[in-house]
């Protein structure tokens, strides 16, 4: 049995109910075995073993008063997973779903993601199973207050510096950054996503999609192409998949498709800019259902589905984790789809992957492809570091920059160990290579 094997099998037994978890480490560590086949250094050292386990795992209650009066207890959680290269860095997650194996498999995901970037970022994650869904500014204000006055005696802008996810936007942000100050009465650069007038960085609500834009012109680069004309679906009608399409517009190519919980939207005259404005509109403000677009504009709405069925040139899921399985990526390939970048955590089953990769469909999976949204907080953390804003235009050169790196080394190591093209393998061993000589070079931390 591998070293891989071994470890993969240590973790499913020692938590045996946290299969997103297991799903996580196991995609990394099968794809890390020709580095630790080459490098018995990190086999001696029990790199894996370590990097298998959180530094630290805290959970909180978190007391909180509805607009009726009455008193609501919900979980908080707050993984700081790995801090070799630099302080925590990662998302605040507010769903129902929100349990602990979730928040460790994005955690772990995070710790790779942040090692791309090229910034000094750790990973970590975090968040509570509040649904903010339905509630009143009031209630999700008292909320948040509660959540960060337990949550800010483990972070600050040197430990652990969260962002928003699922469910904690600039709203969220807002009161648990002002939590934070009241409390411990410093203005500081402890969380991302903050308002541009207070300590907030430009295009980071559009960072995520643009990044996953770029990451796609550089695949198609390395093939001689580029996106223009290119007929785009994606997933998700949040912002992630705002800020994809319009970037994808901006770049000429065609977007036909949004999705949410309840089906997808199908618009083969394509999503301009007057019809994007309105799906901004309507799921920003309004927080509506997708299908009034379909009302709207004469489009087909398909009721239940994802967008996976339409044929198309380039595919964007957007959404979630695991919104795409192993029979959704063979009717994609079937259709011609040859290009996926991922914007979601993990939304590709690895089945599904198997078969992207086995027909040699250009695939960028999220912690690379997606780490604009990251990449860009860590920007924000440098701008609050130096008390300085910078322009929009200087923010998003660095944000290209940083994407074409990753999609350099990640296709670098995978050319580099045999596999080229795999960016799966290629974006997992670069981001490990840099982590684990870091913790062998700080000892048995």
């Amino acid at each position: 049995m591998s070293y891989a094997s071994e470890v993969l099998e240590k973790v499913i037994r020692r938590d045996p109910a946290q299969p997103e978890f297991h799903q996580a480490a196991q995609e990394v560590l099968e794809s890390l075995e020709p580095i630790l086949d080459r490098y018995p250094k990190y086999r001696r050292n029990s790199i894996l073993e370590r990097l298998v386990e959180p530094e630290r795992i805290i959970t909180f209650r978190v007391p909180w008063s509805d607009d009726r009066g009455d008193v609501q207890v919900n979980r908080g959680y707050r993984i700081q997973f790995n801090s070799a290269i630099g302080p925590y860095k990662g998302g605040l997650r507010f769903h129902p779903t929100v349990n602990l194996s979730i928040l460790k498999f994005l955690a772990f995901e995070q710790i790779f993601k942040n090692s791309l970037t090229t910034l000094p970022m750790g990973g970590g994650k975090g968040g509570s199973d509040f649904d903010p869904k339905g509630k009143s500014d009031g209630e999700v204000m008292r909320f948040c207050q509660s959540f960060m006055t337990e949550l800010c005696k483990y972070i600050g802008p040197d430990t652990d510096v969260p962002a928003g996810d699922i469910g904690v936007g600039g709203r969220e942000i807002g009161y648990l950054f002002g939590q934070y100050k009241r409390i411990r009465n410093e203005f500081t650069g402890v969380l991302t996503g903050k308002g541009i007038g207070w300590g907030g960085s430009k295009i980071r609500p559009e960072a995520t999609g643009y990044g996953a834009v770029y990451f796609a012109q550089n695949m198609l680069e390395g093939r001689g192409d580029s996106l223009d004309g290119k007929i785009c679906t994606i997933s998700g009608s949040g912002n992630v998949a705002q800020y994809t399409a319009e970037k994808l517009l901006e770049l000429g190519a065609k977007v036909i498709s949004f999705s949410d919980s309840n089906g997808t939207i199908y618009d083969p005259d394509g999503i301009d800019t007057e019809k994007l404005e309105y799906v901004m509109e309507l799921k920003n403000i309004h927080r509506g259902r997708i299908k009034e677009y379909a009302e709207k504009y004469g489009a087909e709405y398909r009721e239940g589905e994802r967008p996976w069925s339409i044929k198309c040139d380039c595919a964007f899921p957007s959404a979630t984790q695991n919104e795409i399985s192993a029979a959704d990526a063979q009717q994609l390939c079937d259709q011609g789809c040859y290009l996926v970048a991922e914007g979601a955590n993990m939304p590709t089953e690895p089945e599904g992957a198997h078969i992207f990769l086995s027909q040699k469909v250009l695939f960028g999976p999220g912690k690379a492809a997606n780490a604009g949204g990251v990449a860009v907080s860590g920007l924000e953390m440098s701008q609050n570091s130096q008390r300085l804003s910078w322009s929009r235009e200087e923010v998003d050169q660095y944000l290209k920059k940083i994407m074409k790196a990753i999609y350099t080394s990640a296709a670098g190591a995978a050319e580099e160990f045999g596999q080229p093209g795999n960016l799966i393998l290629g974006a997992n061993i670069a981001g490990f290579r840099k982590i684990a000589d870091a913790m062998l070079a700080q000892g048995l931390v």
